[in-house]
C-alpha cells in the first residue's frame, strides 16, 4: 500500500510518545515539531522488523550499502553524480553538521555564517562547535532569498564556513541554481567551506527544481559538505541515522578523520531503515500529493477565515512560515495561539532575525486537522480584534 495511512488525531495520541503528542496538554493541537502524521512505508517497518528478527542490532563502522543506495537515489532524482566512497555516516543531521564543523574550522572555532531566519538548532550547533554565529539575513523583500552580497563581505571580513540550509527551513524555498552557482564561486574564491543541511531536499514538491549543492560546489573548486537522512521525508528521526557527503577529495580527506563514534552511535536499524526508504519512492510521492495539498488547503482556509494572515508557499518539504504580523498577534503570535487558542505552532522568534511576528505550521497532518487550526487561529483573531474595539469606544466615550 503506497498512499499514507492518516490516523484519526485521537488515536495518534493514544498511540505515539514523541514531543509532539507528549509536550502539551491533550486539549492542545499539535502543528509544531517537524514530525509526520502519517504511517510509514511498509518497506521500512519490513526491514526493521526482519532485521530485529534476526538479531541484526550491533555497531556500526561505516555506511555499508547505505552509500550506493544513497548514491542511486541522488542521481535518479537530481543527477547528481555521488561518490560511495564520500559518504559516511552521522547519528543524524545535527550531528553531522557539528562534527563536520569541528573538522574544517580553525582550531580555536573561528566564525561561522547563518542566514536567518533559518533552522533554529543551528545556532546551537555552532556554539557546540566553539564558534562564533555570523549572521547574513535571508532578504524577505526578495523572496527570501540568499543575500550574496552580505555573504561575500562575511567571507572577506573573515568568516570560517557557512552552514546553508536547502531547501530552507523554515521558509520550504529551495535556492535557485543561479544562486547556488554564485555561492559556490564565492566559496570557491574566499576558501570557505559551505556545509549543506538537504534533508528536507526528497520532499521537493513537482516542479519546484532543488538543486543540490555539492556538484556546483565541485565544479568551481569549493569545499563543500552535503548532509542529509531519510528521517524528514519518510519520518525516522527516531531511527537516528545521517549520511555526510564530500563534494570533493579534499574535503574527503577531512571526513576521514570524522571520530569513530559518528558511526558507532548510528543506529544500525536506522541504516536498514534508509536504504529501504531510498526506494519507497511511490509512497514518498503520495506522501507528496497530500502535502501539496494540505498546503492549498491551509491557504484557502487562511483566506477565508484569517485574511490578514499571509503564508510563504513552500517549494519543499510540509512546514510553512506564516506571516502573522497583521493580525495583532505581537512578535510571539505561537505563544498566543498556543495558551488563548490551544494550537501549538514553532515560535517564528526561535528561527532569529526575521522571526517576529511569524509561525512555523507543520502541515504533515489529515486534512481535517489544519481546518480545525485556522479555526482556532481565526477565534484569538476575532477575539483580540473585539477587545481592541472595545478599547476604542471606552476611549471614545472617556475623551
Amino acid at each position: 500500500m503506497n498512499e499514507p495511512v492518516m490516523r484519526p488525531i485521537e488515536r495518534l495520541r493514544a498511540e505515539r510518545s514523541s514531543i509532539k503528542w507528549r509536550r502539551y496538554a491533550p486539549d492542545v493541537l499539535p502543528l509544531f515539531v517537524a514530525e509526520m502524521d502519517f504511517d510509514l512505508p511498509q518497506a521500512v517497518t519490513d526491514a526493521v522488523a526482519r532485521a530485529l528478527a534476526a538479531g541484526d542490532t550491533g555497531y556500526l563502522d561505516g555506511p555499508g550499502a547505505l552509500a550506493p543506495a544513497f548514491a542511486d537515489f541522488a542521481k535518479r532524482s537530481w543527477g547528481w553524480q555521488v561518490d560511495p566512497a564520500r559518504v559516511h555516516l552521522a547519528t543524524d543531521v545535527t550531528v553531522g553538521i557539528v562534527e563536520s564543523l569541528r573538522l574544517l574550522l580553525p582550531p580555536a572555532g573561528g566564525r561561522v555564517v547563518l542566514t536567518p531566519p533559518v533552522y533554529a538548532p543551528f545556532f546551537e550547533m555552532v556554539g557546540e562547535a566553539h564558534a562564533e554565529v555570523v549572521e547574513v539575513p535571508l532578504r524577505e523583500a526578495s523572496g527570501w532569498g540568499l543575500d550574496l552580497e552580505g555573504i561575500e563581505r562575511a567571507f572577506a571580513a573573515g568568516a570560517d564556513a557557512l552552514v546553508l540550509c536547502n531547501p530552507q527551513n523554515p521558509t520550504g524555498r529551495c535556492h535557485s541554481r543561479q544562486t547556488l552557482e554564485s555561492l559556490a564561486r564565492l566559496a570557491a574564491r574566499h576558501d570557505v567551506p559551505i556545509l549543506s543541511d538537504e534533508v528536507h531536499a526528497p520532499l521537493a514538491h513537482p516542479g519546484a527544481g532543488f538543486t543540490p549543492f555539492a556538484p556546483l560546489a565541485e565544479a568551481v573548486g569549493a569545499r563543500s559538505v552535503t548532509v542529509t537522512s531519510a528521517s524528514k521525508a519518510w519520518n525516522l528521526a527516531a531511527l537516528k541515522c545521517a549520511w555526510v557527503v564530500a563534494a570533493d577529495e579534499r574535503t574527503n580527506a577531512e571526513l576521514r578523520r570524522l571520530p569513530e563514534e559518528a558511526a558507532a552511535r548510528t543506529s544500525l536499524l536506522g541504516l536498514h531503515a534508509s536504504i529501504a526508504a531510498l526506494d519507497s519512492i511511490p509512497w514518498r510521492d503520495a506522501v507528496l500529493r497530500r502535502i501539496v495539498a494540505n498546503v492549498e488547503l491551509l491557504a484557502s482556509e487562511l483566506a477565508e477565515h484569517v485574511p490578514e494572515a499571509r503564508l510563504v508557499r513552500p517549494d519543499a518539504g510540509y512546514l510553512v512560515w506564516l506571516d502573522l504580523r497583521a493580525t495583532g498577534l505581537g512578535e510571539d503570535p505561537a505563544q498566543l495561539l498556543r495558551e488563548e487558542g490551544r494550537v501549538a505552532f514553532n515560535s517564528g522568534l526561535t528561527f532569529g532575525t526575521g522571526g517576529a511576528g511569524f509561525v512555523r505550521v507543520n502541515v504533515a497532518c489529515a486534512p481535517s486537522t489544519i481546518v480545525e487550526a485556522v479555526g482556532r487561529i481565526a477565534r484569538v483573531v476575532d477575539a483580540r480584534r473585539a477587545a481592541v474595539r472595545r478599547g476604542e469606544r471606552r476611549e471614545a466615550v472617556a475623551s
